[in-house]
This record gives C-alpha cells, structure tokens and sequence, in this order.
C-alpha cells in the first residue's frame, strides 16, 4: 500500500516539476499576446472589468451552493517555508518542492460569479470568440443508499429524441449538465434525463435547466465504487525547459506522502505522459499510454527536451483530441482527470474551434475532468477558453502567480478572493478532493 502512496506522490511531482518548465522558459515572451494581438497591457480595461465582478465570495454566496474563498494576502505567503534539502542529479543542485506558487478558481462551486463574469462585457466578448454561448446549467446530485454514486452516467434528451449532453458524476455523486452550451439562441426546452448505475436506472421527463437549485435523484442500491484513478499530463513543450528537467527528481517529495496517506494506499493510479508543439516544430504530438508502472513514466517524461514554438498560438486541439481519443480511458474510475498545461492557446480558425468544442463535450461524456494550469503568457481570451473546459467538465482551473519570482509575469484571472499557496500544497488538495469528494 505504500508503494501505491509513493507512486501518486511522484506522479504528481511531475506535474509540479514540467509547470515549471512551462512557465520559466525565456522563449516565452512573444505568448503573452493574444490571438488577437492583444497583448496584457493593452487587455487593461478587460481585465479591469473582470475586477469590478471580483467580490469577496461570501459576498455572492447564493441559494446555488456557492461558498466562501479563504484569502492569503501575497505579502503573508512564504513558499521558501515549503522547501525541502535540494537533492543532486548529475553533479548539479536540483530544485526543492514548494517553489511555484499557485491559485485555484473552481467556477462551478462559485457558480453566481460565473454567472455574473459571462454577462460582463468581458464574457459577451470572449463567449461568441470561442463560441461557448450559453451557461444554462443542470446540476444533478446522484445518490445510493444514502452514499454518492460515483461515476454514474446522467444524460439530457430533448424532446425530439436528440442528446442534450451526458456527464458523469464526481466522488461527492454530482455532475453539471449544459445542454445548450454551443447555441447562441437557447431558449427554454424541456429535457428528458436518464441516470444510469451499475444495473439501476432512473428516468425523468420534463426537466427545465433554468428553475435553479439542484436535482436530487436517490437510487436504491449503492453500486461498487472503483479504486481507480487515472492521470494525465498534456504539456505544451515548446521553448526553452531542457534545464528544468532537472526538478523532477525532488520537487513535491511532501506531496508523495500527504497523498500517499490521505488515501491509505488504496488506490490503483495509472499515468499518462503526453507533449506536444505546433503543426511546425519536429514533432505536433507525442504521447505515451496509461501505465501503472510511475518509474516507466518518469523515464518518458525524463527524455523529452523542450524546442520549438515562436508564435503564439500551439497545436492544442491535437494535443487534447490525441489525449481524448486516442487513449484507453478507464470505463470505470474514481476520477479520471487531465492536467493541461500550458500558456498559450490553439490557432484560432474555424475548424479547430469547431475541434475543441468537441473534444470538450466527448471529455464531459468520458468522464474526464479538464483542469488546465495556466502558466505566464496566458492572456485574458486564453484564460476564458481554459475556463470554458473546466466548467463543462467538471474540472476546475488553476493558475500560477508572480510570488514564487519564477518565470515571467502572470495574468491576473478575473476571480474573486482567493487563496495564494505553494503549488505543490494545491496540487494535493485538489487530486485528493476529486478522489475523495470532499
């Protein structure tokens, strides 16, 4: 059981270690303009305006289930307290864990300011830019015999007999629903919805997304819950991160055994390694399949060198439909979540806008939460799209911050109060929260 708890843990310094990569790369300075050669400082008045939405969160606590965010101010926040002794690799001082520094935003807990930032002029600029229209939302909480089901499948029909949109549920039984998520006219339809588990089935007719509140369905019988998790990394490996291979071997040596044993080592976790660049570089994709053998994972990720890149947008939509598609998926997990890092967008072109949406409606259905870490270079339109994906996914978003001094500036995200930690402390609330449902 503790070979499963040390496995987790090294997996999730990986994800720590190639964020650095991502975000310390010199040759990153040209991403930090948008697909619409907006670069931050002219984005001022958007951002701005996203401010203006930023209340405290027990400000817009609403009858939806939102809740309050704890605030760190940044002159309180220490990560250097976080490192550990730096270990050596081949004769050089490799990094400690604790040295990025990170927030978290989970839109579809803080539902109302959602809501409120997608009516903002903001949201009416970026919304029809991407074409994620419309956030008429059903939230379902799925039970079994007083437990949550985990990962039972829940599925909006209109009337005509077309599919609406099918989710599964999280740990804590819940799954988020958007029907009319790609239609710029919505309107008001009635849904039929079916909730599938194991061998129980329950239908409903008549569903409406906008009387608010959420749907409670209690099955009878608690199906098995898997122990199951799978993990995916996606990284965008252009510029220059040969150098910051070297934290692999130590960063988030804490996070291996908080997560180790907050699971009590029973957990079957498997890893997929992925990377990609642009349509240009040597390589568009490269990835590698599930394995439950973390060394193996290690030394894929090990051999990759960083190169390519120059302009701003990168082959993301391959990357995801690669990552999406093409990998076997567990048909039964605990969690099934998929870290996109990255700090530019894809091409913004008609086909790949159309890709995206459909990646992002097959992830929903799979059950795979999109949890994108936007490093610097991430601009105001990138940040939505990013956030378009966790909210439909279920997944959440997390950012990195100029505290840790690491990498170049970073784009204020248009939230509310929130918490700023060292990344490798974030990392394991947020793995730990999608396994145990907290």
């Amino acid at each position: 059981m503790m070979a499963i708890g040390k496995r987790l843990s090294i997996v999730l310094m990986l994800i720590a270690v190639l964020l650095l990569q991502a975000c310390g790369s010199p040759d990153r300075d040209s991403k930090a303009a948008s697909n619409e050669s907006e670069s931050k400082s002219s984005s001022k008045a958007d951002s701005t305006s996203s401010a203006d939405l930023a209340k405290p969160a027990s400000e817009s606590a609403d009858a939806s289930g939102d809740e309050a965010v704890t605030t760190t101010e940044s002159s309180t926040v220490k990560p250097q307290e976080n490192r550990g002794e730096g270990d050596s690799q081949n004769g050089e001082e490799a990094a400690s864990a604790g040295t990025l520094t990170a927030g978290e935003w989970d839109d579809n807990v803080l539902w109302s300011h959602w809501k409120n930032l997608m009516a903002s002029n903001e949201g009416e600029r970026y919304r029809p830019y991407w074409q994620f229209y419309n956030w008429d939302r059903l939230e379902v909480k799925v039970t079994a015999n007083g437990r949550p089901a985990v990962d039972a499948q829940v599925a909006l029909t209109r009337s005509n007999g077309q599919d609406g949109w099918t989710a599964r549920t999280n740990a804590a039984g819940v799954a988020y629903l958007f029907p009319i998520l790609f239609e710029e006219q919505g309107g008001r339809v009635k849904y039929g919805l079916t909730v599938t588990a194991g061998q129980q089935k329950k239908q409903f007719e008549n569903v409406d997304l906008q009387t608010g509140g959420v749907l409670e369905v209690k099955l009878d019988e608690a199906a098995d819950v898997s122990s199951l998790v799978d993990l995916m990394l996606v990284v965008d490996t252009t510029g220059s991160m040969a150098d910051e291979l070297k934290f692999l071997e130590t960063e988030l040596k804490d996070v291996v055994r908080r997560v180790g044993d907050a699971n009590k080592g029973q957990l079957s976790i498997r890893v997929s390694p992925n990377f990609y660049r642009d349509v240009h570089d040597d390589y568009t994709v490269r990835s590698f399949k599930f394995t439950e053998d973390i060394d193996k994972a290690v030394a894929q990720i090990a051999k990759q060198d960083a190169f390519g890149g120059g302009d701003t947008p990168e082959a993301v939509e391959q990357a995801l439909e690669d990552a999406i598609e093409e990998h076997d998926w567990s048909k039964q997990a605990l969690t099934r979540l998929l870290f996109l890092v990255l700090d530019a967008p894809p091409h913004h072109e008609k086909d790949i806008i159309k890709k995206m949406k459909t990646l992002t409606v097959e992830a929903a259905e799979k059950g795979i939460r999109i949890i994108p870490i936007a490093s610097s270079g991430v601009d105001i339109p990138t940040e939505h799209l990013l956030r378009y994906m966790a909210v439909a996914t279920g997944g959440t978003y997390i950012f990195l911050t100029d505290h840790s001094g690491v990498g170049n500036e970073h784009l204020k995200p248009a939230v509310g109060e929130y918490e700023v930690r060292a990344l490798n402390d974030l990392m394991v609330d947020v793995i730990n929260r999608y396994v145990q449902g907290q």
